[in-house]
């Protein structure tokens, strides 16, 4: 790793100032992507709870690692927006801040009256980032939602799970997770623009709904049917028109997963699994072909693997060059080499609120700069660790931080 990765002020977006009005997962996970490339990030947290997503997955003490996983790299000031005093306050923010990222319903922050003209007219350069369920506009723009509803009205939902089932969810909120990494591209795509076309009246607002986002991942969905009428169905493991691409359970009862169905790696696949027939068979050698026959070639495979442990298995398909590995547990992630070669799993010291553990494990970040991971400057902070630090810095005066903080020394 360069100087440039221990060294804050070199990140690529040292200087810029971010204000996250934001709870849960997509908002904060765009504040976590721009605090990890160097921005300062001031999170607004409500008085009191904070951001709900210090509750979610708490296995003790009052603050979860979910919370310090996707709010690293911030500061917590606690405002109360609903109040004139917090406004004030939020509205002075953003006036020294390059871009605002809010998720809450939209007409939320014009009825508070800290709208887009209030923060245009306070600071005309402000980056205005909103993630909503369905969007600033159109019919479904005011309805509320979670990940979960805009999966589903995405398409991404009728594709996860097995034909003969219910759909089923992914084990992330990758909705918010998808909206949140747009929104973070969304504020370095206007920033870039705004300093090419530095003084111009330009757009200033990224607008990114959760059902939209999943829509943008879904490849060809919709184009198949539009030219082909084919509806897509839920394969299971499989993907669909690709084979023979599955899991497979091993002796001892863990998996593996390959990828053998590129028309070059077909043979020698099935080479490596004793069935040179399948290798061979003219009316295999096509994605059709092979699509067509998918439940033959997954019971050759599935038995093959059967026999052998995941070790066994991939090494014989790693001899063979054929795309194979083991579906990792948490368990196996912190101890796989590869990450480690490239800081993917970080240990830090980490407080629940009741105690502190050390040395515990925390994703890198990405995308990688320069071969590994940079490293992670500080985790979630406290609810209202940095507010005085935060209001002092906008020259509010000592009384009103005392208004606004109700006397707390954070």
């Amino acid at each position: 790793m360069n100087d440039s990765a221990n060294d804050r002020g070199r990140l690529p977006l040292a200087g810029v100032r971010v204000l996250e009005l934001g709870n849960y997962i997509a908002a904060p996970t765009a504040g976590r992507m721009l605090a990890d490339f160097g921005a300062e990030v001031v999170k607004v947290e409500r008085p009191d709870t904070g951001d709900e997503l210090r509750n979610w997955r708490l296995h003790r003490g009052t603050t979860s690692m979910l919370y310090r996983t996707v709010n690293r790299g911030k500061k917590s000031v606690v405002l109360d927006l609903r109040s004139d005093d917090g406004r004030a306050a939020a509205l002075e923010l953003a006036r020294r801040s390059d871009v605002l990222i809010e998720n809450f319903r939209p007409g939320t922050l014009e009825r508070w009256g800290i709208g887009p003209d209030v923060l245009k007219e306070a600071n005309p350069d402000l980056v205005l980032v909103r993630i909503s369920a369905f969007g600033q506009t159109g019919p479904m723009s005011a309805r509320p939602g979670f990940a979960a509803v805009a999966e589903a009205y995405g398409g991404f939902r009728e594709l996860v799970g097995d034909p003969d089932r219910p759909p089923v969810r992914v084990g992330v909120s990758i909705g918010d997770s998808i909206a949140g990494m747009q929104a973070a591209f969304g504020a370095c795509m206007m920033l870039f623009d705004r300093e090419r076309r530095r003084g111009a009246d330009l757009p200033r607002t990224v607008d990114v709904a959760l059902n939209e986002a999943m829509l943008s991942v879904m490849e060809s969905l919709i184009p198949d049917y539009s030219a082909f009428g084919d509806l897509r169905t839920r394969t299971g493991g499989r993907m669909q028109g690709i084979a023979p691409s599955n899991a497979y359970v091993c002796r001892g009862g863990k998996s593996v997963v390959i990828a053998g169905n590129g028309d070059g790696i077909f043979r020698r696949y099935m080479e490596a699994i004793g069935r040179p027939d399948l290798g061979s068979d003219p009316d295999l050698q096509t994605n059709a072909g092979r699509w067509a026959r998918r439940d033959e070639l997954d019971e050759a495979i599935g038995a093959w693997c059967a026999e052998r442990s995941v070790e066994e298995a991939l090494e014989a398909l790693d001899d063979a060059g054929v795309p194979a590995g083991p579906i990792y547990t948490a368990e196996d992630l912190v101890a796989d080499e590869q990450l480690a070669a490239r800081n993917m799993v970080q240990r830090l010291d980490v407080s629940t609120g009741e105690e502190t553990i050390e040395q515990v494990a925390f994703p890198g970040i990405t995308p990688v700069i320069d071969g590994a991971s940079l490293p992670i400057d500080r985790l979630g902070p406290d609810l209202g660790e940095h507010t005085r630090e935060v209001l002092a810095e906008t020259g509010l005066d000592q009384e009103t931080i005392d208004r606004i903080t109700g006397g707390a020394t954070a």
